[in-house]
């Protein structure tokens, strides 16, 4: 790579010594020692942290695990709903529990389907994945052909004036507002409300009560992130939970550091993670000729500099002038681009549907006299799940291995956005929990290019068997 020339952006050359340090590799003992607060505070007494000169950060077993055991339900540290997803269901903005009602979840999907179908919209999704620079999309399975349900009754359902036979035994939590006056985040609860203000959402918010200049300039920023690449949206929210934690830890009356020492305390969640510049690490497209690499990588950095420029016009604050560094914006991206696992929650309607359908024969045919209509609008396509882009602090230590002896899997009872990994095959005490980056069963050749994405070559005992001699 012949390089993509000097960073267009001023903070990098004024703060570039503040900036090292920021990014600089944690130190042992404070990465051992903030992942051993964060286990014993969350509980997680079945795993800890291990550390090796040759694969760094890793996550080892406290006690045996058998077949399909929980290891882990492990909290995000931040992430973020894939914005067209948000046409298909509605979740609470912190906990990504589905919420409302079985009613209001098939009524407001397809309601917004009639009215994107009436003003001609096309099936076509541009999101996280759909423009430039990742390798993790979202769905395009929103049916935008429009709904032969009229939109009164819709409406009713939405409203709970109608209700669908069966649905009270599917309850969903109450939609909570945003405190701050804002249509674009619902939550499950009043906890999840207050926690996500306190945590992103204070800074984020373009509702009626922030600032009009203010609600303008973040106004473009979704904007622009909704019409390239909604990772930028999950990176606003990094920031914006590093400037809180920042303003809480200036507020607390022992507090006689300077702004940089306490901005490097409130960065360290984020500073234990993985990272590199998206721009440099960002899988190369097929569609795009090795000789063209420079100028793509040079458009992915533009692209970010521009939603940067437009975050800061919004959010900036002078005290912690190196958060709003190109360098950090593409080093928060990047750490997604690689430590990311996708966000995934199960829709209640699959389940609705399903028991309407193992209903006895003569309750199954009255229910589907009420429920058919809605079902065959919705389509093939009837239960989308929440789908979205987190970072989990403990899932993302785990290394990879192409014969891993875990998994990420939601199971029926897990209903939010946490992070589930569950054993698939018996690990004993002390033992590497590993789970696999990619699709273990490709070939051998598949496998390494695409780990090499990640920055290393696998070892593991499968790679080592199939290596050619």
């Amino acid at each position: 790579m012949g390089g993509i020339g000097a960073s267009p952006c001023d903070l990098d050359r004024e703060f570039a010594p503040q900036i090292a340090q920021l990014l600089a590799t944690p130190t042992l003992q404070s990465a051992q020692e903030y992942y051993d607060e964060l286990i014993r505070s969350k509980k997680h007494d079945g795993v800890r942290l291990s550390y090796s000169g040759k694969h760094g950060k890793g996550v080892c077993a406290n006690r045996d695990f058998a077949e399909e055991n929980l290891i882990l339900k492990d909290q995000m540290l931040v992430g973020a709903q894939h914005s067209l997803n948000k046409i298909d269901c509605i979740v609470c903005s912190y906990c990504f529990s589905f919420i409302g009602s079985i009613e209001f979840q098939i009524g407001r999907r397809l309601y917004l389907q009639s009215i994107g179908a009436s003003m001609g919209s096309t099936s076509e999704r541009h999101c996280h994945g759909s423009d430039v620079g990742s390798s993790t999309g979202c769905s395009g399975s929103t049916n935008l052909n429009g709904s032969d349900v009229p939109q009164e009754v819709l409406i009713s359902l939405m409203d709970g004036v109608t209700s669908l036979p069966f649905s009270d035994q599917f309850c969903l939590p109450l939609v909570v507002t945003c405190p701050g006056g804002c249509e674009a985040e619902l939550y499950c609860s009043q906890s999840c409300a207050d926690s996500d203000w306190d945590s992103y959402h204070s800074l984020l918010c373009t509702g009626s009560k922030t600032e009009p200049s203010r609600r303008s300039a973040l106004q473009k920023f979704v904007e622009h992130a909704n019409g390239t690449n909604d990772i930028f949206l999950v990176a606003a929210k990094a920031i914006t939970f590093t400037l809180l934690r920042f303003k809480k830890l200036k507020r607390q009356p022992a507090s006689h550091e300077s702004n940089f020492s306490l901005l490097m305390e409130a960065w360290k969640p984020l500073g234990m993670g993985f990272k590199k510049r998206w721009w440099e690490c960002v899988a190369l497209p097929e569609d795009i000729d090795s000789s063209e690499e420079d100028s793509f990588r040079q458009q992915i950095r533009d692209l970010a500099f521009a939603s940067l420029q437009l975050l800061k016009d919004a959010i900036f604050d002078p005290d912690c002038a190196p958060l709003f560094s190109l360098d950090i914006y593409g080093h928060i991206i990047g750490m997604f681009e690689l430590n990311n696992l996708d966000l995934v929650v199960a829709s209640p309607i699959e389940d609705y549907f399903i028991h309407i359908d193992d209903l006895p024969e003569s309750e199954k045919e009255e229910a589907e006299k009420v429920t058919g209509p809605f079902l065959d609008a919705l389509g093939e396509d009837y239960s989308v799940p929440c789908e979205g882009t987190a970072f989990f602090p403990l899932q993302s230590c785990m290394n990879h291995s192409c014969c891993p002896n875990a998994k990420a899997f939601k199971r029926d009872e897990d209903k939010d956005g946490h992070a589930v990994i569950l054993a698939i095959k018996p690990i004993s005490k002390g033992e590497e929990i590993t789970i696999s980056y990619i699709d273990e069963d490709l070939s051998y050749e598949e496998r390494q290019a695409q780990l090499a994405d990640y920055g290393f070559t696998c070892e593991c005992s499968k790679c080592q068997e199939e290596r050619p001699v």
